[in-house]
């Protein structure tokens, strides 16, 4: 759970950092009880009970009376009444949005194809005018509007609110602060894969496990990571570049310079080239149902990539001991064809407590992680101002 640092002797900074932690709770794992709000915050059952009664009256939280093992209980959530946030992810060649209210509830979405190359004016543009078209189709005033949170497939320096320049077009932009200007809103950023596993920690495969794994496996290769409920981002949000592990020696030479990098290996294209001279031009997607179906070579393209990323994997898991790893992109549809491989190559190389291996799980978010996880990025802040006292209900 993410400490509150509280000023020593300031009772208004204990007040609001104790009730951050019960709407944090709340917010990371759902409704509970105020009894399970105790336990899991450590706070007193008298403290949370005056917390709540704040909370339910400021319209942050909702409670009702639930029966819990014969005994009536006040069970509380977070109120969806706060109004909406917006969820938004640009790709290399496509924009996905969300609009979703305070509870997590997604309430319209859409998606629209981007040319290559975009840049960034374009797509913000387009982004813009798309949250308001859904606004106004879904009947909500502009102004309940709260707030929004944007994905960028690339590396995110939140310090500089900008991309380390592998993004053509989005070179030299001041990313949150750039779409803020045009949403009227304030906006928090991140890149796909912390919030992917943002996403599944709240809502997927990663639900109620306090250190995870995201890997996204596709034309690039990228992990998020969250140790004790944070998520890692490293100094220049450059944590999780597990695709820029070495993995064969002398390998294919890699855009960053080294030779061998797991994207090269194991990206779709590279996949896909591995049978062009059996198969002609296919598809990664043509590999996976081929397999499906039982073709040999297929099957054993994708149980040497579950090795590669195997390999990578163990790497990660000796330094982070995540509880569950989660697997996503286009290559995650090989299912069992992939999972089942790539756990053994971690249990080969990996050293873990055998009574507890990390557990691979495919994502149960079907593709919409990471603009799910931008929604909820943006649920965090607004719920933070909320408490601040800087948003009436």
């Amino acid at each position: 759970m993410p400490t509150f640092g509280v000023p020593s002797g300031s009772q208004t900074s204990l007040r609001e950092a104790n009730r951050a932690r019960i709407i944090d709770t709340i917010n990371r794992l759902g409704a509970m009880t105020q009894v399970e709000l105790a336990e899991r915050t450590g706070l007193s059952p008298a403290t949370v009970s005056i917390i709540v009664n704040e909370l339910a009256s400021a319209g942050i939280v909702t409670t009702s009376q639930v029966t819990r093992s014969g005994r009536r209980a006040t069970q509380v959530a977070i109120s969806s009444s706060l109004g909406l946030v917006a969820g938004i992810l640009f790709s290399s060649r496509s924009l996905k949005l969300v609009l979703a209210d305070t509870a997590g509830v997604v309430v319209a979405d859409q998606r629209m194809p981007l040319p290559p190359d975009h840049r960034s004016d374009l797509g913000m543009d387009r982004a813009a005018q798309l949250v308001s078209d859904m606004l106004e189709s879904t009947g909500v005033p502009r102004d309940r509007l709260r707030g929004a949170g944007l994905g960028i497939c690339a590396p995110y320096d939140r310090k500089t609110d900008m991309l380390p320049g592998l993004m053509r077009g989005w070179d030299e932009v001041k990313i949150a602060e750039s779409m803020a200007r045009r949403l009227g809103v304030p906006v928090v950023a991140d890149n796909d894969v912390n919030l992917a596993i943002l996403a599944e920690a709240r809502f997927g495969a990663a639900r109620g496990a306090s250190s995870a794994v995201f890997v996204a496996l596709g034309h690039g290769i990228g992990a998020g990571l969250m140790a004790n409920g944070v998520i890692l981002r490293g100094n220049e949000g450059l944590a999780g570049e597990i695709g820029h592990i070495q993995v064969v020696e002398n390998g294919a030479l890699c855009r960053c310079g080294n030779r061998g990098c797991l994207e090269v290996v194991v990206n779709s294209a590279t996949l896909a080239a591995s049978v062009r001279n059996v198969l002609g031009a296919v598809a990664l997607r043509d590999i996976i149902s081929m397999a499906r179906h039982g073709d040999i070579g297929c099957t054993r393209v994708i149980a040497d990539a579950a090795g590669h990323i195997g390999l990578a994997l163990s790497a990660l898991c000796n330094v982070l001991n995540p509880e569950v790893i989660v697997i996503g992109g286009e290559l995650a549809d090989a299912g069992g064809m992939l999972t089942a491989p790539l756990e053994a190559a971690i249990e080969r190389h990996a050293l873990h407590n055998p009574l507890s291996p990390p557990r691979v799980a495919l994502t149960q978010l079907e593709g919409n992680a990471s603009v799910l996880g931008a929604a909820a990025l943006a649920i965090d802040s607004s719920l933070r101002v909320a408490n601040s006292g800087q948003v009436s209900a």
